[in-house]
């Protein structure tokens, strides 16, 4: 799809309890991110909620009035606590039952109608009005409902969900970035990089410590939308780096 001149703006919203208690690491956020800016779409916030209903509709009905785009993860299993579907669809207003198109596509996984049990048919529960969202992992559907993305918490379906989803999004012209070693500490560069962010407001620049074998060091990143004004701010930085005194 051809690029907005507008940023595209998203926000992640991470469901389940597990990732709360520590027992679940969320890697889906990292990877929605790295996706998102890949068709220029801003991340802008990612949250995590517990598997409480009005926490769920809260954040969603927030992040929905603010961004493009809202991409949740996690809870629509088929067990009880699997309530991010019925969440969904009270943020909307509208109402939930098993959708035939859902079903079909489980049935696909689970032919011996014995095995599509009641709580595997929990994950035909759409929202009325929704648009299925695919997946070639494990057949059960998410789904899309106004500019709400629904997708699973298991990394690999998310991410084949991702791969139907992604084609249909706005794109926004992509950021681009350059990375600097400074070969100086975090606060040896603060003031003199405070200097070049001043004379450069449409390039965002990040310091990032680190340890390696000499000791602290830090790494000076920049990202713009614009070649030629990330070039010049790349050039100020290299220019200061160049300056700075070396003790």
């Amino acid at each position: 799809m051809p690029a907005e001149t507008e940023a595209v703006t998203a926000a992640v919203l991470v469901i389940g309890d597990e990732v709360l208690s520590g027992r679940t690491r969320d890697a889906n956020s990292g990877y929605i991110a790295s996706y998102l800016t890949n068709i220029g779409v801003d991340l802008r916030e990612v949250r995590v909620v517990p598997d409480d209903e009005d926490a769920i509709v809260e954040a969603v009905n927030a992040l929905r009035a603010r961004f493009t785009y809202v991409f949740t993860t996690g809870g629509i299993g088929p067990t009880h606590d699997d309530i991010t579907a019925d969440a969904i669809a009270r943020a909307f207003g509208v109402g939930i039952d098993h959708d035939p198109r859902a079903v079909a596509m489980l049935r696909e996984r689970f032919a011996n109608p014995a095995d599509l049990n009641e709580g595997r048919l929990r994950m035909a529960r759409i929202p009325f009005g929704a648009d299925l969202i695919a997946n070639r992992v494990s057949k059960a559907p998410g789904f899309r409902i106004g500019n709400v993305m629904v997708m699973a918490g298991v990394p690999s379906i998310m991410q084949a969900m991702m791969d139907v989803v992604g084609p249909t999004l706005r794109q926004g012209v992509r950021i681009e970035s350059a990375s600097i070693r400074a070969d100086a500490k975090e606060g040896d560069i603060a003031l003199p990089l405070a200097a070049v962010q001043k004379a450069h407001p449409g390039v965002a620049i990040g310091s990032y410590p680190y340890v390696d074998e000499t000791g602290f060091n830090t790494n000076i990143v920049l990202r713009s939308r614009d070649p030629a004004g990330l070039a010049a701010a790349t050039a100020a930085v290299e220019a200061m780096l160049r300056d700075l005194p070396r003790g």
